[in-house]
């Protein structure tokens, strides 16, 4: 795969994109026909009502979950056509996740949550634990390695998230309603601190978002309707 996306190719492009659940009567169209082009460094929210198909979106070009029609082509490769391995592989190498409930193993200390996925990618323990105490200092958390996600507050655990995410240095961070468990104070330092991360590393951002006031730190707002895109703004940002 390419270092970076081929000269005046997007780095992500939806192309015609269905997505039906189910067979039959029983069938469910959650995505209709969805043409979308995200350019590398962009901050991308995305809205809509609960069923309006962002959420099939973003697992589609998370290469969680493929289209039933269309293509999603990924720095111009057809993800489509990519095996359960290759689709593995290119989430490993160029996409991070931050998740609202913050998915941190409760048992296992903030570094080596960070840790995981550099151990998915066979780095050496060196590395892992270079790597990971160079993330949690980028979030703001040096020193706290050794803590636990219960003895963190909810926006230290969501931090720990971010640096879980960025430890591999994705071309993309994918973020699903990263600011809904945190109070509005937290939610603004978390929304800082992704913007920063897309300023200053370049890391392209997604982020699904019921909050109009997060979507207002994107690039772009799009929002969907009934399985399409609805709409499709520039935003200044607030970050």
């Amino acid at each position: 795969m390419t270092a970076t996306p081929p000269p005046g190719e997007p780095l992500i492009a939806l192309r015609g994109v269905t997505k039906t659940y189910g067979q039959g009567q029983a069938a469910f169209q959650a995505l209709r026909g969805v043409d979308l082009s995200i350019e590398a460094g962009e901050f991308v929210a995305i809205m809509g009502p609960s069923g309006s198909g962002k959420s099939t979106t973003m697992n589609i070009m998370g290469c969680l979950d493929v289209p039933s029609g269309g293509s999603y082509l990924f720095r111009n490769i057809p993800v489509e056509r990519l095996d359960r391995n290759q689709r593995a592989l290119l989430r490993r190498h160029y996409l991070g996740f931050v998740f609202q409930g913050f998915n941190l193993l409760a048992r296992t200390s903030a570094q080596e949550n960070v840790e995981l996925p550099l151990l998915y990618r066979g780095e050496s323990a060196a590395s892992r634990h270079a790597l990971a105490r160079e993330a949690l200092a980028s979030v703001g958390l040096a020193g706290v390695g050794h803590h636990t996600p219960a003895e963190l507050s909810g926006g230290q655990q969501q931090r720990v998230a971010i640096a879980r995410a960025i430890v591999t240095r994705p071309a993309v961070l994918l973020a699903d309603e990263p600011t809904g468990n945190l109070d509005t104070h937290t939610s603004r330092e978390i929304m800082e601190l992704l913007t920063g991360l897309n300023r200053d590393r370049g890391i392209t951002v997604l982020m699904v978002t019921h909050e109009p006031e997060m979507a207002a730190y994107a690039h772009r707002v799009i929002h969907f309707r009934d399985g399409r895109v609805a709409s499709d703004e520039r935003n200044g940002g607030t970050g």
